[in-house]
C-alpha cells in the first residue's frame, strides 16, 4: 500500500465519521454557505500567479512550521500579493483543520483553495460552508467518472475546480466541469520531485483550462520557465512557510520575479 492508499483509506473513514456529526443541512446552514465565491482562474489571469499555501507538515518532510499562526500567515499572503491562497485541511497528515480555513477567510482578500484529498460529495459542502472558494480534486485518488461527477457538484455549488494530475496518463480527467489544471512535480508515490514534469505535460494540457505548476518550486528562474511553457499559476507551500515569516518571503519571491 502506497502512502497516497493509506491517506485515502484514512480519509475515507474520516469522512464516514464527520458525516455523522454534522448533517448536509447544518452545512447548508453555514453564513458562506450563500457567499459568491472569488474565481481563482480570473486572478491568476491577471497577476503574476503565486498561490501561497499554509502547510505546517507534510508527510515526506514532517514539521515544517509547527507553530504557525493561520491568520497571521495567510492574511500576509493575502497583502503581499498572493494571486490566491491555498490551506491545508487534512488533519493527520498535514496538521491542518477546517476551523483554520473558517478563520483565515475574513482576514484574506483573494481566492482561498481547500487543499485536502477529497473523494466524497460531502466534503464539498464542507469546503463551501468553510469559506472556500476552490476545491482540489487528485486525479491519482479518483475514477474519471468520479472525477467529473465531484467536479459537476462542487459547479454546482459554486466552487471552482482544480484537478491535480501527475502523468500524460491522467489527462483522460480533463472534462468541461474543470477550471484549472495543475501539475504536481511531486511523484506521490515516491516523492520524488521534478519540475521537468511540468515543462513536459504543458503542451499536452488543453489551452482552454489555466495551468498550473505545482510544489518542488523554489527558485525565480524555474518560475519563468514555466510562465513560458504557458503556466499562469504557481503552487508554493514549503518555501514559503520554512522561514519564520512566510508572507515576508512570498513579498520578496513575487518582488524578484516581477523585476
Amino acid at each position: 500500500m502506497t502512502i497516497l492508499d493509506q491517506i485515502i483509506a484514512d480519509k475515507r473513514k474520516e469522512v464516514e465519521a464527520g458525516k455523522k456529526l454534522i448533517s448536509l443541512a447544518d452545512l447548508q446552514s453555514s453564513p458562506y454557505f450563500q457567499r459568491s465565491s472569488l474565481s481563482l482562474k480570473d486572478r491568476l489571469r491577471e497577476s503574476v500567479g503565486i498561490i501561497a499555501e499554509f502547510k505546517r507538515k507534510s508527510p515526506s518532510k514532517g514539521w515544517i512550521h509547527e507553530e504557525a499562526d493561520v491568520v497571521e500567515v495567510t492574511s500576509g499572503y493575502s497583502a503581499a500579493g498572493a494571486a490566491g491562497v491555498s490551506i491545508l485541511t487534512d488533519s493527520k497528515y498535514f496538521g491542518g483543520v477546517q476551523q483554520e480555513l473558517t478563520a483565515a477567510r475574513p482576514h484574506v482578500h483573494c481566492p482561498v483553495l481547500r487543499k485536502d484529498f477529497m473523494i466524497d460529495e460531502y466534503q464539498l459542502y464542507e469546503a463551501k460552508a468553510i469559506g472556500a472558494d476552490v476545491v482540489l480534486l487528485i486525479a491519482a485518488a479518483l475514477t474519471p467518472a468520479e472525477c467529473r461527477q465531484l467536479a459537476a457538484k462542487a459547479r454546482e455549488l459554486g466552487l471552482e475546480v482544480l484537478l491535480e494530475i501527475h502523468s500524460e496518463d491522467e489527462l483522460i480527467y480533463c472534462c468541461d466541469e474543470v477550471d484549472l489544471v495543475g501539475v504536481n512535480n511531486r511523484n506521490l508515490k515516491t516523492f520524488e520531485v521534478s519540475t521537468n514534469l511540468s515543462v513536459e505535460l504543458a503542451p499536452l494540457i488543453p489551452d482552454r483550462f489555466v495551468k498550473i505548476s505545482e510544489s518542488g518550486l523554489s527558485e525565480v528562474e524555474t518560475v519563468r520557465t514555466l510562465m513560458e511553457k504557458g503556466y499562469r499559476g504557481f503552487l508554493m507551500g514549503e518555501n514559503f512557510m520554512k522561514e519564520n515569516d512566510p508572507a515576508a518571503a512570498l513579498n520578496f519571491f513575487i518582488r524578484t520575479l516581477c523585476r
